[in-house]
């Protein structure tokens, strides 16, 4: 598995302390920014980790800012990209077993390193279930299909 995992200012302590997990649980990572503590615009970033997902180039994200709001508002704009934003292990576990979620958004500065770890850990553990599941996520790809073509 292949991950994108990018930040804002607000999520560069956090990014810096979830990438050893990755690493212990197996999981190839590559940071797609920010590096440093200036303030900068989260959309940069979510931008670069959700069109990776997107295009199919990494197989899930991680996106930390804030509150984790803004990141997620742009993350849902790419086709294909179900990111949910959770702060809590229930919120995680159900994002990916409901909603088969391939980019997990964290907030920064509204829970700690360690809570954060612990909802990785359930978010990459948890397997999708399908079934009646599925049908949903094939109304939301019908949806993205609608929008597209009134775009052209």
């Amino acid at each position: 598995m292949k991950v994108a995992i990018g930040c804002d200012h607000a999520g560069l302590e956090m990014k810096n302390a979830i990438t050893p997990l990755l690493e212990d649980l197996g999981i190839k990572w590559q940071d797609f920014g920010t590096c440093s503590s200036e303030s900068c615009d989260y959309p940069e970033y979510g931008e670069k980790v959700s069109a990776e997902v997107s295009e199919g180039r990494m197989d899930r994200g991680i996106l930390i800012c804030g509150t984790g709001i803004g990141m997620s508002i742009v993350a849902n704009k790419f086709p294909g990209v179900r990111a949910a934003l959770c702060s809590e292990d229930y919120s995680a576990k159900m994002s990916r077993m409901h909603n088969d979620a391939n980019i997990l958004v964290l907030p920064g500065r509204i829970i700690n390193s360690a809570t954060a770890q612990d909802i990785i850990k359930i978010w990459f553990k948890t397997d999708f279930e399908g079934g009646r599941h599925q049908r949903r996520l094939d109304k939301i790809t019908a949806i993205e299909s609608k929008i597209n073509k009134q775009q052209v």
